[in-house]
């Protein structure tokens, strides 16, 4: 069967392009079409219109569109998740010099970084000059909640401090080189890229902000997941061998070149080998940096949609009801991950949904047909999500000590 999905020029579309490259989709009977997008909102609109079955997907946005924040009716399910982490912070040179002038050890430490970024925007207040401008891949992204998370834990208001503007991935680094932007939150491999280039220097990561957490997603039209069912199934186990392909480091070199091809990255092996690695930030590896399997990283966990709940709720894109909290659990569908692979020998983790932040090491868990294990999964600033405590993790969130009131 043809299946049609979309996907950008991103380190974390791997795991799809693994599945027809090395023909683990066409072994599962499903002919995996690719197309190459250059931005989300196009990969989101054709995935609403029907040229798409499924996509490689921001991980907030499947929830967004059932929440009726996008411009086109229909409704998407997330039945599998494309990993964990991948993103990075990249700053021009002139800010990262800066940054290093205001304390940062260079290190990627986002305490750190944090604090010194709030120097910098603290002094250009004093001075008149106006805000730095970070750019984010869709307002509806992992990139602008996880940057803004970060901005505001360091005591810098996101909504007065500095500005937001939003570029398509590919485009990133030719901002920053024209000088429109200060800096930008982007999945590998255009923060590599960027420093190749000398264009900037990757300040911190998503890993370093919130470790194990989620970034791509697999969005599925719902028609498309209820009328084909056992196609999708297929499809899913057939992701599932790819993304254990993926996380192997052996594979690396093979994956990088890979993704090197016009069709898909279009940049440079060595690159993407080097985010692969982790070693974004100055050459020094962060072995979390970006999971394609492990710490069952395509589970669908209920409390990340909710997490990304919570944060449109927190920056008023979103009013607080039943309902929408309801849309947004539901849009996450670990129904029918575990229906797709019981059978075929997968760890299955045993809920849908966990607290997140709360595991300092990895850590065993509870799980059916294999052993797992999950995390560690921290924020960077020791705050704990519980998915049964919305509200109240909102109204708990701060700028300069303010509540925030639903």
């Amino acid at each position: 069967m043809l299946v049609r999905a979309g996907f950008l020029p991103l380190l974390d579309a791997a795991i799809l392009v693994a599945a027809r490259e090395l023909g683990f989709a066409d072994d599962a009977g499903i002919e995996l079409q690719l197309t190459r997008e250059t931005s989300w909102a196009n990969v989101r609109d054709r995935l609403a219109v029907g040229q798409f079955d499924v996509a490689h997907c921001l991980a907030p946005l499947p929830i967004a569109q059932n929440l009726g924040l996008s411009p086109l009716p229909g409704r998407f399910v997330v039945p599998f998740a494309l990993g964990l982490g991948g993103n990075a912070v990249t700053g021009s040179n002139a800010l990262s010099l800066a940054l290093l002038d205001n304390g940062d050890p260079g290190n990627g430490d986002p305490r750190a970084v944090g604090e010194a970024l709030k120097r910098i925007v603290e002094q250009r207040r004093a001075s008149g000059t106006a805000p730095l401008v970070f750019a984010v891949v869709h307002n509806y992204s992992g990139h602008a909640y996880e940057l803004r998370y970060w901005l505001a834990a360091c005591g810098i208001d996101p909504e007065k401090d500095v500005a937001f503007t939003i570029v398509p991935p590919p485009l990133m680094n030719d901002a920053l080189k024209e000088g429109g932007i200060d800096g930008f939150c982007v999945g590998e491999p255009w923060n590599s890229a960027a420093v190749a280039a000398g264009l900037g220097r990757v300040v911190t990561t998503k890993a370093a902000i919130w470790r194990s957490s989620p970034e791509k997603v697999l969005a599925v039209r719902e028609s498309f997941a209820s009328h084909s069912e056992a196609e999708l199934h297929q499809l899913l186990l057939a992701l599932h061998l790819s993304a254990s392909w993926c996380d192997d480091p052996a594979n690396h070199d093979a994956l990088a070149r890979m993704l090197s091809s016009p069709h898909y990255l279009g940049v440079d092996a060595a690159i993407i080998l080097r985010a692969l690695s982790g070693r974004v930030v100055n050459e020094h590896a962060q072995p979390d940096f970006l999971i394609f399997s492990s710490r069952a990283a395509n589970f669908p966990w209920i409390s990340h949609a909710l997490w990304f709940y919570s944060q449109m709720l927190r920056w008023k894109q979103v009013a607080y009801s039943n309902s929408s909290l309801r849309e947004a659990a539901t849009t996450y569908r670990p129904d029918i991950y575990r229906k797709a692979l019981t059978g075929h020998g997968v760890a299955l983790p045993s809920a849908s949904s966990k607290v997140e932040g709360s595991l300092t090491e990895t850590t065993p868990a509870g799980g059916v047909q294999g052993r797992l294990a999950l995390g560690p999964d921290g924020f960077f600033d020791g705050v704990v999500f519980d998915p049964d405590r919305v509200i109240e993790y909102v109204e708990a969130s701060a700028f300069y000590g303010a509540a925030h009131k639903i």
